[in-house]
């Protein structure tokens, strides 16, 4: 699940960014609208431990982040969080197969190439483990980013514009993709967005919260 309680955070120099309390439930889907600018990118770094509070409080999957220090974060971070980046990030010079094998390498987990198959397998993209990056189209790099992100069986999901550059039937199938394997895990799935088709393509038998961040200022 995720809490917030009087969440805030100030940049160096900068505005301090406030947010609405909210509570999302384990398994939950919790969606963050707004433009660039406004705090959602913020929020996901709050709650994957990469930024600490400056005020109040965040409580990922039990855990607060007020409380926890940087090597305890990355440690935390490692277990709980799957992160499906805007810009995917997948290593040119490793197969798709290496780029997972990677992230159980990141996590100080023995490789497994079994649990690799089959998540590969479970997002359709079992065939390409022997391609590099460079070969896969945008749609199937997507795919193994998501395979990549959910690998560690993650109790919550960051998923940080995953339409943008999409047309609309790809949006759609996108969406469709995330949700299925937040569910097949029971993840908590967070989606940070500015693209007003999203909330469209979200499952109404999941259901969500939204939060529109308005770069709020203390």
């Amino acid at each position: 699940m995720i809490s917030t309680r009087q969440l805030a955070y100030r940049y160096a120099g900068g505005a301090q960014l406030r947010f609405d309390d909210v509570d999302v439930p384990q398994g939950g889907v919790l969606l963050l609208r707004g433009a660039s600018g406004s705090g959602k990118s913020t929020l996901l770094a709050l709650a994957a431990a990469l930024l600490a509070p400056t005020d109040g409080d965040i409580t990922v999957a039990g855990q607060s982040m007020a409380a926890l220090g940087k090597v305890a974060g990355d440690a935390w971070r490692a277990k709980t969080i799957g992160f499906l980046p805007q810009k995917l990030h997948l290593s040119p010079a490793l197969t798709v197969h290496g780029n997972l094998a990677m992230a159980q390498w990141a996590a100080g987990q023995a490789q497994d190439d079994v649990r690799i198959r089959d998540v590969l397998a479970a997002l359709g993209v079992d065939e390409l483990a022997a391609r590099k990056p460079a070969q896969l189209s945008g749609g199937q790099a997507q795919r193994v980013a998501l395979a990549r992100a959910v690998l560690l069986q993650p109790k919550v999901i960051l998923a940080d514009e995953p339409t943008a550059s999409l047309d609309d039937e790809a949006a759609r199938q996108a969406l469709v993709l995330l949700q299925a394997a937040a569910q097949r895990h029971g993840a908590t799935l967070v989606i940070a967005t500015h693209d007003a088709r999203v909330a469209a393509h979200l499952d109404p038998q999941i259901g969500f919260q939204p939060m529109s961040l308005m770069g709020k200022q203390l």
